[in-house]
This record gives C-alpha cells, structure tokens and sequence, in this order.
C-alpha cells in the first residue's frame, strides 16, 4: 500500500513539474518575442554575463552600477558554454540575451524539485492525503507570483532561491558542510543570502535547544518545583534557561562542533565586507543601509496578502480580538511602539518615487502618499497580520522561531528600498514551515496566483508606455 502510494505521488510530481514547466516554456517563449532588448535591470546584467561569456573576466570589465557578487555570471558561463563545445553553437548564439535567461528557466525548475524535497523533509508524512497537499503546496509555492515572474528575466531571483534552498535542505538532512558550500554560492548571488546560512546553523541551535528545553521541562515537572507567576512569566523561564544554556561551556563546544561550516563562513563574510569597505559592490549611493523597521510591517502585509486562505478567516478575526481584549494593555504598549515606529523610522526611498514601472511605486503614491494619516491609520492591520503570521508558525519551537525572526528582521529592515523581490526569499522559507493547509485552501491560493500571474504577464506583455522624454517602450512589472 505504501510503495502503490509513493509511485502514485511520484507520478503527481511528474505530472505537476511537467505541466509547469511547459507552460513557462510558452511564457518564455513570448518573453523572448515581445523584449528583443535587456529590460530594467537587465541592462547591467546582460552585457556583464555576456563579458565574462565571452571570457573577459577582469575587474576593469566590471560594470560599476551593479552591486550583486558575480554568482549569476558565473553559473550562466557554466551553463551555455558547454553548448558551444558539444554542439558547436557559435559564442554569438550560446552568448545571447535568450540562452541567459533561459538560464533562470533551469533555476525555476531545480526550485520545483527543491520545495518537493523540502516538504516532504519539513512536513509530517502521516497522512494519506498529505502527498496531494504536498505536491499542491510545491505547485503553489513554484508560481509564487512576485517569484515566478523573475523566471523569465535575466535577474538573481531564481539563482538566489535555488542556492538557498538547497544549502536549507542539506542542513535539514544534517549535512553542514554541503549547506554552507551552497549557502556561499548563495552569497555570490546576493549577499544578503548570508543572513539564510546562518538561518540554517540557528535551525541546528534552535533544535538543541528545544530538546534541552523540555528535558529542562520535564526536570521541573518531576522535581515539582513552583512556576513563575506574573506576565511575561514565560518570557522570564525562556530567558533564565537561555542564559543558564549560554554560561556552561559544554553546550557551546557542542553548539560550535555542530556549526563551525556556517561560522567559517560568516568569518568569510565579515573578511569580504572589511576588504570591500561594506556588503555593497560597484554603486552604493542608492544601497545605504539602515533601521527602516515598518519593513516589517509591509512584509507581514504582503504576507498576510499573498496567504490570505489560510492566515485570514472571521474566525481568526474573532480570535484576533478576543486575544486584544484579554491582553489589551500589552496590546496597546504593542500599538504605541509601531506608532512610534512608523513615525520615526519610515524611509521613502528615491527609486520609489522615481520609478513608475513597478507596482510598489502605485501602493506608495496612492495608498501612503495620498494621505499623511494613512501609515499610521493602518497600524492595527498590521498588528493583525503580524500576529497571524506569528500564530501560523506556532507549531514549530518557541527557538526556531526566535531564529527565523531575527534573521527576517537582518534581512528585511536594514532595506531602505521598498521593493517585494526582497520578501520572496523569507516568505518562502515561511510558507515552508506552516502547517499543510487543507487541499481546498490550496486549490484557492493556486487558483488565485494564477490569476495574478495571468494579469502580471498580460500588463507586462501588452499594457506598455513610453515616458515623455524617450523612445523605449516601459512595461509594469513587480
């Protein structure tokens, strides 16, 4: 019975990544008609890729306006050369605008096979419908709208998503030092993917943690000892036991012994930054980090958003505002601090003001920017979407969310730049680790993403302008 099931949902697979991959072939495929010519980003990518193609890898063929590491350049010359020698293609043909994006084509379909793997690694299998909900949750996650659509350009998305996944399911499996071998490749397509490497060590600490935990537990309960009362009373018993953890000496060399691949390359990280003068390479004037804490916020939006079947219901509404009632004093200290936050840490980005080929630079000029109230009138909605995220993770340990949450806070508010490219990565890693929602919530969330995609592709193929100074043709995009 076991072995028919396993078959049966290795045919599902088949079929799932068979179909998807078709229908981004003839995506593509009307990608490469309509943009003969590199598009946005595209227009520093492209013609470096094509550089080191060509074999010109020195640092005066650097183009000083990117600011990514050369990851992606490197894989697509890995990619394409081999169809010059094998079938003997000439550099213009292996070298073009279509063989590099197509590139990212390949990526997307390693990402199919990566969310397999990782939820059949991540989720419990001990349910007979869950290899359905396993494929429909790959499915669903593969066309993720804002990642999806990066499939058919030449930007790092697919790469970025590919290399980090992969070094999160190595880590899963207990394979550290492949992990952090990918999570360096992962480095080299954008550096801010160190932040998921050490995701991966905090999964191992947050696992030792949570056995010591209940061992702890279970001490406790046999010995009878009395309880803290009070609020916070379980903050305080974490926070005692996390500082008893941290002073004993063993524990560190076990923690250490177990992590040293991703310490190694965190000291990589920090060498490169110290040599290099900051994370950024080439231009830095539009890069600056700093504290923009309502980036927060807006991803539990987007969140909230691109989850809404399973993060938004009437009953966790209801829920919602019986938990604000019962806990209305932290709730409003809670309220004034994103006030607070929101007052004196928004940052408006130049690029999103200036940009009006991509979607966030509407959310901004007609949600935010029509009214000054309005980011501070939407505070309560983010608190909702906060709590609902925080909620629907609340079967993983009270460690691996400490750790998935400071590496969502490294990786998102330092951005000064409002931009969701750079929430596909934590969202991602989010939607992976919450519970297998029901089929039918799947087929909805499937079926709305589609209808996303079918409106992002259309605008974007045929919805075109032109701005009043130039010629080229601009398109909406993500």
């Amino acid at each position: 019975m076991g072995a028919g099931m396993a078959q049966l949902e290795g045919y599902y697979f088949s079929a799932a990544l068979s179909c998807t991959f078709l229908i981004s072939c003839l995506l593509f495929s009307a990608f490469s008609r309509a943009l003969r010519e590199p598009y946005m980003d595209e227009i520093f990518h492209l013609p470096q890729a094509q550089r080191y193609c060509e074999g010109h890898f020195s640092l005066s063929q650097w183009d000083p306006m990117i600011t990514t590491l050369p990851g992606l350049y490197l894989v697509s010359v890995g990619v394409v050369k081999p169809a010059h020698w094998i079938f003997g293609w000439s550099e213009h043909v292996v070298c073009s605008i279509g063989m590099l994006r197509f590139v990212n084509l390949l990526f997307s379909v390693g990402n199919f096979y990566l969310l397999y793997l990782l939820f059949r690694k991540v989720q419990p299998r001990n349910k007979a419908a869950s290899s359905v909900q396993r494929i429909l949750s790959t499915l669903t996650l593969a066309v993720f709208p804002t990642l999806y659509f990066f499939n058919f350009l030449y930007y790092t998305e697919a790469g970025s998503m590919f290399f980090t996944l992969f070094a999160y399911l190595m880590c899963l499996y207990g394979n550290h030092k492949t992990s952090a071998l990918l999570g360096f490749c992962g480095f080299m397509f954008r550096q801010t993917n160190i932040i998921w490497a050490v995701f991966c060590a905090g999964n191992v600490i947050a696992q030792k943690l949570t056995e010591a935990w209940k061992t702890e537990l279970q001490k406790k309960k046999e010995e009878r000892l009395p309880s803290i009362k009070g609020p916070f009373s379980e903050f305080r018993k974490i926070l005692r036991f996390l500082l008893a953890y941290s002073v004993s000496f063993k524990n560190l060399t076990m923690l250490v012994l177990l992590t040293w691949p991703y310490i190694l390359l965190v000291f990589v990280f920090c060498a490169f930054v110290l040599v290099n003068g900051g994370i950024v390479v080439g231009d830095r004037s539009s890069h600056e980090a700093c504290l923009h804490f309502p980036q927060l916020f807006y991803f539990f939006s987007f969140t909230l958003f691109f989850s809404f079947p399973h993060l938004l219901s009437l009953g966790k509404i209801k829920t919602f505002l019986c938990l604000v009632w019962k806990r209305r004093i932290q709730f409003f200290m809670i309220t004034l601090v994103s006030l607070f936050l929101v007052w004196k840490f928004t940052y408006v980005h130049k690029y999103l003001l200036a940009d009006n080929r991509h979607y966030t630079f509407y959310v901004w000029k007609r949600v935010f920017q029509r009214y000054g109230i309005v980011k501070y009138l939407l505070v309560p909605g983010y608190i909702f979407a906060g709590w609902s995220v925080t909620d629907s993770l609340k079967s993983k340990s009270i460690f691996w969310n400490l750790m998935f949450f400071i590496c969502l806070f490294m990786v998102t508010v330092p951005q000064k730049l409002l931009e969701f490219r750079y929430f596909i990565l934590p969202y991602v890693i989010y939607r992976l680790n919450i519970p297998l929602p029901p089929t039918s919530k799947l087929l909805y969330e499937l079926g709305c993403y589609a209808v996303v995609n079918f409106l992002t592709f259309y605008i974007f193929l045929n919805k075109t302008f032109q701005w009043p100074n130039s010629q080229d043709i601009q398109r909406f995009m993500w």
